[in-house]
């Protein structure tokens, strides 16, 4: 029968911070975020059943089964520390773990990849996918880049960058329904919804008094939101640097190209917790995004 075993990284943590007595300075050794450090001692507790620390506020003290298990922890960890590795000469690359939407991955951050990874080859970087409006928690993250108001609690936000939302259809779509001419022919289509790239903003600047559409297919994703204009489905809002490839082949076609909402509610934000930008590999990173996508 298997062993079950408690995850290395989670004994360490659990170490670290008894340690300290604070999951923020344990943190800060480990060079993880204090929310990375608090999810790996729940993993370890939900392994052991039983709980590690009393929390109190800011303040953690070990419980009276957290301090008979640190003397085994402390043991296991002394034991695998001390045992001699003689081929271990080379250190380990600097690592940073970024979670990012996908469609903002796929359509603006591997194609400029390169260009980091050619300036700084040490550093390995390490993508993860999230969901935007939903994965409010940076995990066991290092740099996440948000899709959203740009209202995190407790967390550094930097602007990315931010464009202006419009319309856009297939070619076949609006030979189906006629074409349209001007914004109020909309009440004819089927407009796509999103709670990324809400219409009502859009509708104002129209100068349309019309409610947010509460019916019709919903896509809570950008890269399927275009793939679902694309192939007939109705109207959509995007941006143009997701949109211009499939646009420059006609693939889709932007309508009333006047009418653009310059400041949408969403925009794309890189966000982070203090002690993860100190790692000299992480603030590279953070500081060639801004620059990056502050050209755009």
């Amino acid at each position: 029968m298997a062993i079950r075993l408690p995850p290395v990284h989670a004994l360490s943590a659990f170490e670290a911070a008894a340690r300290f007595g604070s999951f923020a300075v344990a943190a800060e050794e480990l060079c993880i975020t204090p929310s990375a450090l608090s999810h790996r001692i729940r993993l370890l507790e939900e392994f052991v059943g039983e709980r590690l620390f009393l929390r109190d506020g800011r303040t953690v003290t070990l419980s009276e089964f957290g301090r008979r298990y640190l003397d085994v922890v402390k043991a296991a960890l002394r034991t695998l520390t001390d045992f001699p590795l003689p081929h271990r000469t080379t250190p380990a690359q600097p690592r940073i773990k970024v979670t990012v939407p996908p469609t903002f991955a796929r359509c603006l951050l591997v194609p400029r990849l390169a260009e980091f990874t050619a300036q700084y080859p040490e550093i390995v970087i390490e993508l993860f996918l999230s969901v935007p409006l939903y994965d409010l928690s940076l995990s066991e993250s290092d740099v996440e880049v948000r899709f959203g108001a740009g209202r995190y609690p407790d967390l550094i936000t930097e602007k990315l960058y931010e464009e202006p939302t419009f319309a856009v259809a297939s070619p076949k779509y609006l030979e189906s329904i006629g074409g349209l001419k001007a914004p109020a022919d909309l009440q004819k289509a089927t407009l796509l919804r999103s709670a990324l790239e809400p219409w009502q903003p859009w509708f104002e600047v129209a100068g349309l008094d019309w409610p947010e559409p509460s019916n019709g297919l919903r896509l809570d994703d950008l890269g399927l939101l275009l793939e679902a204009v694309r192939h007939g489905h109705g109207v959509g809002l995007t941006r143009q640097h997701f949109v211009q490839d499939l646009i420059s082949t006609k693939a889709i076609v932007q309508l009333f190209p006047t009418v653009q909402l310059k400041t949408p509610p969403h925009a794309y934000y890189v966000v982070y917790e203090k002690p993860a930008r100190e790692r000299p590999e992480v603030g590279t990173f953070i500081d060639w995004m801004l620059t990056t996508f502050g050209k755009l």
